[in-house]
């Protein structure tokens, strides 16, 4: 069925007033520090011309009955032609929508706007990352330097102070003689201050090399303290699926000069497929590491890495690693889950300072996942096809923490930790849940399991041992 231009109008005002409500919340008002002195949007429709109150300014937002249009259903005064949207919301929370208004206009109507709020948002939060060192070569002291990505994941402005998630491979290099091969000079560059003059100093806390992330610190810069940088928002991962509309930004260079490279920029695409495993190196730094990813037609490029995924509202959904460079192929970037990478964040920023306590930690539980079956299955209430797959327990190691509690062959349906239950419905499920374990407060497992056909449930105590530190 088509829409009437009255129709369109209708949903479209609304539409505005939604994307001007989510810009004016997520950015920083005036000075960036509260926004408490910031405008609402109702205080810019004045500022524009608009007379009347609050209640006069929301009621026009949802356009006219259409009494003078002749384009109605049944073409007498288009007033059939018009879509009230309180009573479509109305409708559905009858009908068992659960969320506010604004939730059930993200549900159900698409904000088709090319995503520039999600892309100006997300450009607040980027960063260009350069690293460079000295190695020995031949007898010879060389210079070698690399360019990349970066997201900022927490911020303080006051302070001037932040935590900036990139790649592993970014400022890893392999010739290096350093403690983990990580370059000893970083420098990153905010968006919009992208000269070599606004440099700012940047360390290495924390990572980890098999799943490609690494954490920075930035402490008491006067830049950061001046500017409009914000810290991103962040979506799950396991919410998205394929067909998902994505922004890779980040800096797409070719070169390690910083006068001529590209600025940070905005590519636009979908997601092709929302997990799988890939093998990732470079000969030249000797970096070489299998990893989940997604997998995004958005232009990817070398710069790019450790770069933000962003999804259409411009929250985090993952951080950009790789592309596949074969001449067979094209538009194959890929990009790490953010359940990962805020796993990943979250312990360093905790618990490690990139000195004494560079490693990050996660539960091991030794045990193998198989996957028994596996359906897509439409979701009627976000409108997408989602897949669902059986996962059971494989091979049980010796040594593992559920060993004599968990069986092979266990049909594995959920697992409840620190008061919060995850569903498992992927084969990446639980490993991803594991992430959101914490050395010295998750002390015991529940599993939620299907033997025998049976449902059962099986606790498994945790001690601080039971966490391994990565590579």
């Amino acid at each position: 069925m088509k829409l009437k231009k009255r129709q369109l109008f209708a949903i479209s005002a609304i539409l505005v007033f939604v994307l001007l409500c989510t810009f004016l919340v997520a950015c920083d008002a005036k000075d960036g520090t509260d926004g408490k002195d910031g405008k609402s949007a109702y205080e810019l429709a004045v500022e524009q011309g608009f007379e009347g109150t609050l209640d006069e300014w929301l009621a026009s937002l949802k356009g006219s009955a259409g009494s003078d249009g002749k384009d109605g259903v049944d073409g007498a005064n288009g007033i059939d032609g018009a879509v009230d949207v309180n009573e479509l919301f109305n409708k559905a929370k009858k009908e068992g929508f659960q969320g506010d208004f604004i939730e059930f206009l993200n549900a159900y109507l698409t904000l088709n706007a090319d995503c520039q709020v999600a892309s100006n948002l997300a450009l607040l939060s980027a960063v260009k990352v350069y690293v460079s060192d000295y190695y020995n070569y031949w007898g010879q002291n060389k210079e070698i330097s690399a360019m990349g990505s970066g997201v900022i994941y927490k911020l303080n402005k006051e302070a001037g102070s932040a935590y900036i998630i990139t790649n592993y491979h970014v400022v890893y290099n392999g010739n290096l003689t350093n403690v983990g091969g990580i370059y000893s000079n970083i420098k990153v560059y905010l968006y919009g201050y992208e000269s070599e003059s606004q440099a700012i100093t940047a360390k290495y806390i924390a990572g980890a090399y098999d799943y490609d992330i690494a954490i920075l610190k930035v402490e008491d810069s006067d830049i950061i303290k001046n500017s409009s940088a914000r810290a991103v928002n962040v979506a799950s991962s396991k919410d998205i699926v394929a067909g998902s509309t994505v922004l890779a930004v980040g800096n797409p260079a070719t070169g390690t000069g910083l006068a001529n490279d590209i600025k940070i920029s905005v590519t636009q695409g979908v997601v092709s497929v929302d997990s799988e495993n890939v093998s990732v190196g470079d000969s030249q730094t000797k970096y070489s590491v299998s990893t989940r990813v997604m997998r995004v037609d958005a232009a990817i490029n070398s710069g790019n890495s450790g770069g933000g995924l962003y999804n259409a509202k411009g929250q985090l959904v993952g951080i950009v690693n790789a592309k596949a460079t074969s001449s067979s192929i094209e538009n194959m970037g890929y990009a790490i889950p953010s359940d990962v990478v805020v796993g990943i964040a979250d312990y360093a920023i905790a618990n490690c300072d990139g000195e004494d306590n560079r490693y990050v930690k996660k539960l091991y539980l030794g045990i193998g996942g198989s996957v028994n079956s596996s359906k897509a299955v439409y979701d009627a209430s976000s409108k997408t096809v989602k897949l669902i797959e059986e996962i059971s327990v494989g091979e049980v190691s010796d040594d593992s923490v559920v060993s004599g509690l968990l069986q092979e062959g266990d049909i594995l349906k959920a697992v409840e930790f620190d008061g919060i239950k995850y569903e498992i419905t992927r084969s990446y499920s639980l490993p991803d849940a594991l992430w959101n374990a914490k050395a010295g407060k998750t002390n015991s497992l529940k599993f939620y399991i299907v033997r025998d056909g049976a449902d059962k449930t099986v606790n498994v105590a945790i001690s601080a041992t039971n966490f391994n530190s990565l590579k």
